[in-house]
């Protein structure tokens, strides 16, 4: 698998005027799903810039922390991520509820950070920048460039980083995995 980084948007793209902002509908929770799952494919690397800078302030206070608080994260999500591929039930889970599935990678993550004493790293070096994606992801509308770089990870033409996290979590719009399992099949 060829995996591409994505580019630095500019930031009058990331961050434009307030005319490329809105409030999602909290009443189609599928079309919000969409946006943040288009953002987050297409901001991918700016979010990483920004991710990073958060890091590297609370690691230059607390870099056994951070170290520490950035091993957990990753084991248990890498650990979540192998039983609900080899688990049914939290397969099926993970496909009905995937947002308490993030959550609960989350709170144990919180969890055992928090036998070691890290709170603090783990809310603002970890947890705090996954909200201002969120948050960024949600709010900010599609343009027609997302659109179109959204379908070509989608249907696998090329694959990013955040699109392996994305499949991983299995957040990506139903009409895409079976585009790409088409194709896959169609490459054998």
């Amino acid at each position: 698998m060829d995996v591409q980084v994505a580019p630095l948007r500019t930031w009058e793209d990331f961050f434009p005027g307030t005319d490329r902002f809105s409030r999602p509908d909290f009443k189609d929770i599928s079309k919000w799903n969409n946006r943040v799952v288009s953002n987050l494919l297409y901001y991918q690397t700016n979010y990483l810039a920004m991710v990073a800078a958060f890091i590297c302030l609370v690691g230059f206070f607390n870099p056994f922390g951070m170290i520490l608080g950035g091993t957990v994260v990753v084991l248990i999500f890498l650990g979540f991520v192998w039983v609900s591929h080899n688990k049914d039930f939290f397969r099926k889970f993970k496909k009905q509820y995937p947002t308490v599935f993030i959550l609960s990678i989350m709170l144990s993550s919180y969890f055992v950070i928090s036998l070691f004493g890290g709170v603090m790293v783990f809310m603002f070096g970890i947890t705090f920048p996954m909200l201002l994606m969120f948050i960024h992801a949600s709010l900010r509308l599609r343009n027609i460039k997302n659109k179109l770089e959204n379908k070509m990870e989608g249907i696998g033409i090329k694959k990013t980083p955040m699109g392996i996290v994305v499949d991983a979590l299995e957040q990506q719009e139903e009409n895409f995995s079976k585009i790409a399992d088409y194709i896959a099949k169609a490459k054998e």
